[in-house]
């Protein structure tokens, strides 16, 4: 066994060093570019499905139900080697975060959906009795408490894209799955360039998990969200302080 596990680490990882710090590095920056995309689009389309309109709703659910329903392995090879068969040429990293934020925004549209719904409607209502627009209704009212529910699933989905990103080394992205790839096939010690791989993955994803699950806690316990309201709840507790002095 011990002669087995001998045989088992024999990469000279101090040769690779640089090669995995800049997969990892290319895979953060897939990771955070199509977190922030897919955000954006999902929140838009969360809310072209809350429109009254049914000429806003209809493509807003065909576009979440075509994107849950196709995998993103497809979406890759439609997005880097589909497209430049009618003109349209992406580099690789624009291909790559393309194909994620579509994918992710479905998912993440669907989540921002529920917890805007989840939001009691009788708070909006009474937001718009003392005066606020609909604009600072959703913002101020709305939004704040809709984060809140929307946490959980966006702590997942947040956690998944990373892992997610491992994909596009069916296009060469260079990202940390691709430099795997490339480890594996100069020393032909695939088995263990996989294992270290994969638990540079485990190293990255669990404690970012419970990271966010603790700061989910924290948040669903009443902590706020913004600097600026945390000075105004200060402010407070030291005004309700001095009144009871």
């Amino acid at each position: 066994m011990f002669t087995a596990m001998s045989n088992l680490f024999q990469v000279p990882w101090n040769d690779y060093v640089g090669n995995i710090a800049e997969g990892l590095a290319r895979t953060l920056g897939y990771t955070i570019a199509s977190f922030i995309g897919a955000s954006i689009l999902g929140l838009l389309i969360a809310l072209m499905r809350l429109n009254r309109s049914t000429l806003v709703r209809v493509p807003a659910a065909f576009y979440t139900e075509l994107f849950k329903n196709v995998p993103l392995l497809a979406i890759i090879f439609l997005t880097y080697f589909g497209l430049p068969s009618v003109g349209i040429r992406l580099q690789v990293f624009e291909a790559g975060v393309l194909s994620l934020v579509l994918f992710y925004a479905a998912y993440l549209s669907e989540i921002f959906r529920a917890a805007i719904s989840g939001v009691h409607r009788g708070q909006q209502e009474a937001s718009q009795a003392l005066g606020l627009g609909r604009g600072k209704t959703f913002t101020h009212v709305v939004l704040p408490q809709a984060v809140r529910l929307a946490l959980p699933g966006t702590n997942t989905m947040f956690v998944d894209l990373i892992k997610s990103t491992s994909l596009l080394v069916t296009i060469s992205a260079a990202e940390l799955m691709t430099n795997a790839q490339l480890i594996a096939s100069e020393t032909f010690r695939s088995l263990e360039v996989y294992l270290v791989i994969s638990a540079v993955y485990f190293a990255i994803c669990y404690p970012l998990s419970q990271s966010l699950l603790l700061l989910e806690r924290k948040i669903q316990a009443g902590v706020p969200l913004s600097f600026t309201r945390r000075r105004r709840l200060r402010l407070a507790a030291t005004f309700l302080a001095e009144g009871r002095g």
